[in-house]
């Protein structure tokens, strides 16, 4: 089986190759335009695969995917391009609704007319999956309600409302052509070869250079953390096992405020490099509490039981057991880092309203 994989340079898009190469015998297209958050060096174990191939292109470009769909004729599709953070929405929303909404559509078009080319076995087997996030849902503050996938959607930043509106494109592709689409949503995703504008790398990068770490409002806004492994596999069972037409929350029953997350870190990097930059005598002195996100939401959290009881997965790492791998990943892994901080980003503040 082939797969067409878009924004495969990007964090989850390169832990799915990577799972699909390194474990199964299906053959990879990689699509990705490598913005900032594009990296192939997230790619090296895989690239000289006999069953990978990259393609360099914008999914907003339409001739170019046409001659990338006519070039590798893919069983099946895997949508993860998107621009991605949140704050980054705040700043420029044009982006998002150009890759996340135009993208989406440009990418259904060309994927309905290949499909629509395709011979009645191949056609029967096609799947267009579309992978978006539980920000579409909105907050759910003040409740111990979990994200289903029947909840109404409530978007509340300019990047949760672009990917709502590609989930509902999404949809109505599959209701109106009888596009066979399937759509996941899943929770944070955290993990080894994370960009490190979010979060759990930024706190992890900061604390070695013994810069402030920046938590937003009072810290507790809780997310549900989903190791990006474990979402690989998720991701590869529902387009292989998954049904068309249906939606699957996946997320890993890890919900922690940020300041957790954050102390967590500390403590683990206390463990791990006692040897502290100079001046510093503790991690968690670095904590810095600054003005929230505009925005923000509270909570975040995910009922995974309808992926658990029809296609038997489940995440296999806890909170504590993955966020250990990912702070060990990236004290042994400075070369990939440091090659990314030489780029675009240098962890400065970002959706400051202006």
């Amino acid at each position: 089986m082939k797969i067409l994989v878009t924004g495969g340079a990007g964090f989850i898009g390169s832990a799915v190759i990577r799972h699909i190469i390194n474990n199964t015998s299906d053959s990879v297209v990689n699509v990705d335009k490598l913005t900032y958050a594009g990296n192939l060096e997230s790619l090296t174990e895989v690239e000289e695969s006999g069953r990978y191939a990259f393609e360099q292109v914008d999914i907003c470009d339409n001739e170019s995917l046409k001659r990338v769909f006519e070039a590798h004729k893919p069983d099946k599709v895997m949508h993860l391009a998107a621009e991605s953070h949140v704050d980054r929405s705040i700043d420029g929303p044009a982006e998002f609704i150009e890759t996340n909404i135009i993208g989406t559509y440009n990418l259904l078009e060309v994927s309905r007319h290949y499909w629509n080319s395709l011979g009645e076995d191949a056609k029967s087997e096609f799947r267009f999956h579309h992978i978006s996030t539980d920000e579409v849902y909105g907050d759910l503050e003040g409740t111990d309600d979990l994200f289903t996938e029947s909840t109404s959607y409530e978007p509340s930043s300019p990047y949760s409302a672009s990917k709502a509106s590609s989930d509902h494109l999404v949809r109505a592709w599959q209701r109106t052509y009888g596009l066979p689409t399937i759509i996941t949503n899943c929770s944070n995703n955290y993990g080894p070869y994370h960009f490190p504008e979010k979060l759990i790398p930024l706190m992890i990068l900061n604390a070695l250079d013994g810069k402030p770490l920046p938590v937003y409002g009072n810290g507790m806004q809780i997310r549900d953390w989903l190791y990006v492994d474990d979402h690989a596999r998720a991701l590869y069972k529902v387009v292989t096992e998954g049904a068309v037409g249906e939606t699957y929350n996946i997320g890993g029953h890890n919900e922690k405020a940020n300041i957790e997350v954050v102390k967590l870190i500390c403590s683990l990097l206390e463990e791990m490099v006692p040897t502290k930059p100079p001046g510093v005598s503790s991690y968690e002195e670095l904590i810095t509490y600054v003005a929230d996100r505009p925005g923000h939401d509270v909570r975040y959290a995910i009922d995974a039981s309808k992926i658990e009881k029809e296609l038997s997965w489940k995440p296999e790492e806890t909170f504590e057991s993955g966020i250990r791998k990912t702070v060990e990943w990236y004290l042994n892994n400075r070369e990939w880092w440091s090659r990314v901080l030489d780029g675009s980003y240098s962890r400065e503040r970002l959706g400051i309203n202006k």
